[in-house]
């Protein structure tokens, strides 16, 4: 799916993709908190901007890689077979150096319902956001 710069963007702010997450995307600036982090990282997926997932995401993950050909390849694998629907933020914890964004992901593959409610862990490092880890939160609880 190609997307416009006209487009909505798909964190769920309702602005033009290019009034929003694209001048993160492009390196033009960079998010001044977790929650901007997150969303942006949301819509990377969405548009499929690999390199984007990549460079935001901390050393600590469990998915980093100095494969990035192979990690490139499955996070492209991955977003182009979703639809990503909708983003809601559920709570935000806001640090100085480490913050939280539990959020409900709307994603669909095959017509099949696979979207999940993630608590993000985000750490700032050298004043940049960075997403460390997750933990799934079954639905009800928070």
């Amino acid at each position: 799916m190609k997307f416009s710069p006209n487009d909505i963007c798909p964190c769920g702010s309702f602005k033009k993709y290019k009034k929003c997450c694209k001048p993160f995307h492009d390196k033009i600036t960079f998010p001044k908190a977790a929650l901007e982090l997150m969303k942006s990282r949301f819509s990377a997926f969405a548009v499929l901007n690999t390199d984007y997932i990549i460079f935001t995401t901390h050393e600590n993950n469990s998915d980093y890689t100095s494969n990035l050909k192979s990690w490139n390849q499955e996070i492209m694998n991955f977003s182009k077979n979703t639809k990503f629907e909708k983003l809601e933020i559920l709570d935000f914890i806001d640090g100085e150096v480490e913050s939280f964004v539990t959020f409900r992901a709307t994603l669909f593959q095959d017509n099949t319902d696979i979207s999940f409610i993630e608590k993000s862990r985000f750490l700032k490092v050298e004043e940049k956001w960075l997403y460390v880890d997750e933990q799934f939160i079954d639905e009800g609880k928070k």
